[in-house]
């Protein structure tokens, strides 16, 4: 079993910069693949970006690829999202979650935090 929670969103100007994280319970957090996805009003939810269990391999949406860095440390049982250059586009409510494969499904995640709102404006 692990639980997430996210922390880390708010309001920021267009072309501003955020870092969200994501904190795990448990001491099997180096197992999982950790990843963000985003869900904004009225749309379904869509995959931001993932990293491997070891942070080896990274995967990215490409709205998101040369903005947003997904990181994270074991030792904390933390993951990260580091978003810069945020457009008025990137709004939505944040999630992370954990999966045992690399995947861009959300279907195929077992663990979701609660999320975290990230609003950007102009």
């Amino acid at each position: 079993q692990v639980q997430l929670v996210e922390s880390g969103g708010g309001l920021v100007q267009a072309g501003g910069s955020l870092r969200l994280s994501c904190a795990a319970s448990g001491r099997t957090f180096s197992r999982y693949f950790m990843a963000w996805f985003r869900q904004a009003p009225g749309k379904e939810r869509e995959f931001v970006a993932a990293v491997s269990e070891l942070g080896r391999s990274t995967d990215y949406a490409d709205s998101v690829k040369g903005r947003f860095t997904i990181s994270r440390v074991n030792a904390k049982n933390t993951a990260y999202l580091q978003m810069n250059s945020l457009k008025l586009e990137d709004t939505a409510v944040y999630y992370c979650a954990a999966s045992r494969g690399i995947h861009r499904m959300v279907s195929e995640y077992e663990y979701w935090g609660q999320g975290t709102q990230v609003t950007v404006s102009s």
